[in-house]
């Protein structure tokens, strides 16, 4: 049977620390737990559960108190635990029951995340897999009988364990603040959180939050970007435009993504609300069409749902055309 170390990086924690450690005990041999400036009582609750609970000081940096969890870890796998998840007594079993039977090649099980559209920021989906059992040493083997080479992918089993994300907060505000702290320091975004990062301003942001990235934004457009950026890019600094109604600022990112000939949604949208806020509903009606109907959203689904369907009713409503409104009504009400 293997053993466990979950291991949780916690900051004023109180109100859901105990909630989710009295999930993980069931099935942990050892419990990790570092904090990072907790001001309340989680580091008190914790104690009661471990007395493996140490001190990070925080450098703005999740991967670095992750990594540093990892390095107090002892057992022959690692549990990653949030504590604003839920295990239920189902899938409680479930991870017991793997303990019993996992193979030993088995570097990395991944388990189903829910909740995710609860006071989500990023997600555009409720379900998803997640790494969250990784082995704690990595043993490293060679393959092929002829020109033989190091087998550098880990081996994943993908479980039918369901963990619940049940935050009581939305994490918008916090991680806004931690990106432009990062840019500020000079750090190099990752292609990977510039893409987070533009989720996060449409899923979550304000016109405020939208502002304060622009500049950024508008300094990597000028870069050479992975294809897979360009159209994130301009979508934030289309929406920028839109928020400052600035005709000239707008012409750019949109044409170019719209002259690619696959425009997403998000620019559609922004373009429906640019000529809304102009009066100009007609050439609104054609935008939000188009995101609702012929384009795909990468950021947000409101984008390529609600949002245009409701600018074509108010649209419509604007035009004295009751019947159409009417109609978008009707789908809008299906969603």
């Amino acid at each position: 049977m293997i053993t466990i170390s979950t291991c949780m990086i916690v900051k004023n924690e109180e109100r859901v620390l105990a909630r989710c450690l009295d999930c993980v005990k069931s099935f942990s041999d050892e419990i990790v737990i570092i904090d990072t400036g907790s001001t309340d009582r989680t580091k008190e609750i914790a104690a009661t559960y471990t007395d493996k609970l140490y001190d990070f000081e925080w450098c703005n940096d999740f991967s670095a108190a992750r990594n540093f969890s990892f390095s107090k870890a002892t057992m022959d796998y690692i549990y990653v635990a949030d504590a604003d998840e839920i295990i239920d007594a189902d899938n409680q079993q479930r991870i017991l029951d793997l303990k019993k039977v996992l193979l030993p090649e088995i570097e990395i099980v991944q388990m189903y995340y829910t909740n995710q559209l609860e006071f989500g920021t990023t997600y555009n989906y409720d379900k998803e897999y997640r790494p969250k059992l990784v082995r704690r040493l990595r043993e490293f083997h060679w393959q092929d009988p002829l020109h033989e080479t190091l087998r550098i992918d880990p081996v994943i089993y993908d479980s039918e364990i369901a963990i619940i994300h049940k935050p009581h907060e939305n994490h918008s505000a916090r991680d806004f603040a931690n990106l432009q702290a990062l840019i500020t320091s000079g750090q190099k975004l990752s292609t990977a959180l510039i893409t987070m990062y533009a989720k996060e301003l449409f899923i979550s942001g304000s016109d405020k939050d939208f502002l304060d990235a622009e500049d950024y934004f508008l300094t990597i457009s000028m870069d050479v970007l992975p294809e897979d950026l360009l159209a994130p890019v301009q979508c934030v600094l289309t929406k920028c435009a839109v928020i400052r109604q600035d005709a000239r600022a707008l012409l750019a990112p949109a044409l170019k993504n719209l002259s690619t000939g696959d425009g997403v949604s998000e620019v559609c949208t922004c373009l429906g609300q640019y000529y809304e806020n102009c009066t100009n509903y007609p050439e609104a009606v054609l935008w939000y069409y188009n995101a609702a109907y012929e384009t795909t959203s990468i950021l947000s689904l409101d984008y390529g749902h609600r949002l245009p369907l409701e600018g074509l009713i108010r649209c419509y409503e604007s035009l004295g055309d009751t019947e159409s409104a009417g109609h978008y009504e009707s789908e809008l009400n299906r969603l």
